[in-house]
């Protein structure tokens, strides 16, 4: 099998550009910023810390209602004090700020998604494809019961590409892969469900380390926590899916390698719709 230069090599002082603070993306966060080959955080968050966040999440309750891109950034300071790290307090897919995330993009040396909807998923995908930049995105599936982690590459199947594939598996081979309840709008009432604090670590974990140290030729990585009747057969198994680019994919297909922006604008407006996100 043929293997992929890893995303962060040994010898680089390296820039992440991560989007997401929540309970899954401040536990990424943290692995990554103890890793002394980082040197730079720029974060991109817009929420603020709940009181439902707190069970699931590093920060503590005192610091229910301050933002969680500031209380991010207070946090890799803490364990880091040598780092420079930068949070904005903004959403990715905002039209006014784009040019600036660009920006932020073009200057990182990789990227991590921790966003929770399809838009901003999306929205970093397009950034970070444009600036071309690899970057990685970590899912808890509902209750817990597993998650994902992705990995894009430059001249790679993009983010359409693999949330396309995910569905056609779900439609065309019902005994295969299990559906992606990681989306809060999905049909599944499963969606709802919150995982708990020990299940997010676990993926977290493994998207760090996908992050920093991952050769192998996957593009998705699925793993069962859970055994789960009609979902997964068994808890603790892992699922490497190989997804190719799509030739009709607008964003990275080689039937229209340069797409215009309202062609693009059509594509993510189709995919959102076909994954329930609109």
């Amino acid at each position: 099998m043929s293997q992929r230069p890893r995303f962060v090599s040994e010898a680089l002082v390296a820039h992440l550009f991560q989007i997401g603070a929540g309970s899954g993306g401040i536990a990424v966060l943290d692995l990554l910023a103890r890793d002394q080959r980082i040197t730079r955080v720029t974060l991109v968050e817009p929420d603020v810390y709940a009181v439902h966040n707190v069970y699931r999440h590093l920060f503590p309750p005192s610091a229910v209602g301050r933002l969680k891109a500031e209380l991010a950034a207070e946090w890799v300071r803490a364990i880091r004090p040598d780092i420079a790290c930068e949070a904005i307090v903004a959403d990715i897919t905002d039209p006014a700020r784009q040019g600036e995330f660009a920006s932020f993009a073009a200057e990182c040396d990789f990227g991590v998604c921790a966003a929770d909807n399809e838009s901003a998923k999306f929205a970093f995908d397009a950034l970070m494809r444009a600036a071309g930049k690899p970057w990685t995105l970590g899912e808890v599936l509902s209750g817990g019961i597993g998650g994902w982690v992705h990995r894009f590459a430059p001249g790679a199947a993009c983010y359409g590409c693999v949330a396309s594939h995910l569905k056609r598996e779900v439609i065309e081979q019902p005994s295969g892969p299990p559906p992606d309840y990681s989306n809060p709008a999905a049909a599944q009432p499963e969606a709802t469900i919150p995982a708990s604090k020990a299940s997010i670590a676990v993926i977290a974990a493994m998207h760090a380390l996908v992050t920093l140290d991952c050769r192998d030729d996957f593009t998705s990585l699925l793993f069962s926590l859970q055994t789960v009747p009609s979902v997964f057969d068994t808890a603790f198994r892992a699922h490497r899916l190989s997804v190719p680019r799509s030739p009709t994919c607008l964003t990275c297909g080689t039937a229209n390698p340069t797409p215009t922006g309202e062609q693009l604008d059509a594509a993510v407006d189709d995919a959102l719709a076909r994954l329930g996100a609109r």
